[in-house]
């Protein structure tokens, strides 16, 4: 495990052993990637579309291009700013370009990965692209439900400016 990308504040799964925790040792690999998957969902379920995408942002600079850590976390960035292009700004043919290129960073990454269930963001996304309404009351599931922002994600976000 990197040294930068520990926080022994971050908790384990709510359920299961999603890619990226061990459970032997009974830690994530990347607690920070964790943290920020956190935030950066509950954050986009809220409609922060922006704190979302400047959540995972944040956390991608930690990593080397071509790792699986930096396709995810690149593609879950194409996600929320696509978001935010098709509902602050109404600019769908933005958002199938962020979308496409969000399916190609998220191609290889594991289903579970990091509690996110990534098949069905892949699914959704790329149903988005011929249809946007698909993006109408959909949420990213994290672990065992769809979690929504609360006052620690958005100062989460705050701290990254």
């Amino acid at each position: 495990m990197d040294r930068h990308t520990r926080d022994a504040s971050v908790g384990p799964p709510a359920e299961g052993s999603p890619t990226g925790w061990n459970a032997e040792a009974d830690h994530w690999e990347h607690a920070t990637l964790r943290r920020a998957v956190v935030h950066g969902v509950a954050l986009y379920n809220d409609g922060a579309y922006h704190d979302s995408h400047d959540s995972f942002e944040d956390e991608w600079y930690n990593y080397g291009s071509g790792t699986t850590e930096s396709a995810f976390l690149h593609g879950m960035v194409q996600v929320a700013a696509g978001a935010y292009k098709h509902y602050d700004f109404e600019h769908d043919d933005g958002m199938r370009s962020l979308f496409e290129t969000a399916l190609q960073y998220l191609r290889d990454v594991p289903g579970d990965y990091y509690g996110v269930d990534v098949l069905d963001v892949r699914t959704v996304v790329t149903n988005a692209i011929d249809a946007p309404s698909a993006l109408d009351d959909w949420r990213i599931r994290l672990d065992d439900g769809y979690p929504v922002a609360d006052e620690a994600a958005y100062a989460f976000a705050a701290g990254l400016e």
